[in-house]
């Protein structure tokens, strides 16, 4: 079980997106299907929900039917651009291979051609992420310690 911490902060830097996902980040982004994503509602209720997703090279794309109804977009719509998104899966449980990806990003709402067809999309440029064991090697005695690989995309 992973768990996702919102900090919605509005001292965030502005800028053009500079990604910088390793290979075996964009392969792995590339390769699954769902995500989790956290908002943050304008009272300050931390939301969570999974959602399919794309990956161009530069930003995350979520979508899906009538997805300006949904409470993530409306979190988004009142302000409220900072946002969580989880990749993760398990590659085995016994033994027990988790392998994550995690990204903390600026959200903006746009209309796009997507998975979902033409329509609303979040797109969402990554400000930080951590991934942790792509190569989705097994938990156990002889893994070398060490925590998830931590990149600033902008800022």
């Amino acid at each position: 079980m992973f768990v996702v911490l919102i900090v919605n902060d509005t001292n965030y830097w502005t800028g053009a997106a500079t990604v910088a996902f390793t290979e075996e980040e964009t392969a792995y982004l590339k390769s699954q299907p769902l995500a989790r994503i956290a908002t943050v509602g304008p009272g300050g209720q931390p939301d969570v929900a999974p959602v399919g997703f794309e990956f161009d090279g530069t930003y995350l794309y979520v979508g899906g039917m009538a997805p300006e109804r949904t409470r993530k977009f409306l979190n988004v719509k009142a302000g409220n651009a900072q946002v969580a998104l989880v990749v993760d899966d398990l590659v085995s449980t016994d033994p027990w291979t988790p392998r994550f990806l995690r990204v903390y990003g600026t959200a903006e709402l746009i209309e796009r051609p997507g998975q979902f067809g033409p329509g609303a999309y979040m797109r969402i440029t990554p400000d930080i992420s951590w991934s942790f064991n792509l190569e989705g090697r097994p938990f156990g005695h002889d893994r070398p310690a060490g925590g998830p690989r931590r990149t600033v995309h902008r800022g």
